[in-house]
């Protein structure tokens, strides 16, 4: 047990994350796979297995998040200004039973953007730190984030779901007043959830962006530009089908 409990440490004396390292990459290449393997799949899977699939990414997305509250817990690292769940990740963790378990339309459109841009940006530039390969934290933290963005594309390709122009609309419905409440808090708790209140403190897009505040609206447009292309494959088919119409 003794020679387990180091990786589960606060103050971790291993290797620190390298980002693109070839941990990192290995697991990027992982997530790559999972969800190119649907593909030659997605008609051969039956509802048994489907459901089977759509039960252990809840239980890696839900016990994964439950999971870091308890170690920041334990490590005594836990406190309202980075564990309320605010982050656009977590709040996508949280709402994906609904989406795979229930099968709303509305919770896979918000996931298969948000949940999708989201879970990218985390596991291209993940704030890890001193945490590299093997610790919990690394794993946990890539584990998460990559079921994240695998799920919504497992409900696309496998179970036939899709999003629309009304759900880019829907989308910015739900997040431009929740941007604007989380703005709110970051103000009144001393917090920064969303990053409206500052950039990473690790290399990620952000540093592109303009100084705050003026990034802010930056920011707001890059992830329109992002749900555009996420779109933009639809769009096409759309397109092709009512051309050969």
């Amino acid at each position: 047990m003794e020679h387990i409990l180091p990786y589960f440490a606060r103050y971790y004396q291993g290797a620190p994350f390298v980002l693109f390292g070839p941990h990192h990459l290995a697991v990027l290449g992982l997530v790559v796979l999972v969800i190119l393997a649907w593909l030659p799949l997605r008609n051969r899977l039956g509802p048994g297995t489907r459901r089977a699939i759509r039960i252990t990414l809840v239980i890696l997305l839900v016990c994964g998040e439950a999971s870091w509250h308890i170690w920041m817990l334990a490590t005594g690292q836990w406190i309202i200004q980075i564990m309320l769940p605010l982050w656009l990740c977590s709040l996508a963790i949280w709402l994906s039973p609904l989406m795979l378990i229930q099968r709303r339309q509305f919770f896979y459109e918000f996931l298969y953007f948000m949940g999708i841009l989201g879970g990218t940006m985390a596991l291209l530039t993940p704030d890890l730190g001193i945490y590299g390969f093997p610790h919990y934290r690394f794993i946990e933290f890539l584990l998460v984030h990559g079921a994240l963005v695998a799920a919504p594309i497992y409900m696309t390709i496998v179970e036939g779901f899709r999003p629309t122009w009304g759900s880019l609309g829907r989308v910015a419905l739900v997040m431009l007043p929740y941007l604007a409440f989380v703005t709110w808090v970051n103000f009144r708790i001393g917090s920064n959830y969303l990053y409206t209140a500052g950039k990473l403190p690790t290399p990620s897009l952000l540093d592109l962006l303009s100084p705050w505040p003026y990034y802010i609206p930056e920011m707001i447009a890059l992830a329109v530009l992002f749900c555009g292309l996420l779109y933009l494959p639809f769009a096409i088919g759309d397109a092709r089908h009512a051309h050969l119409r």
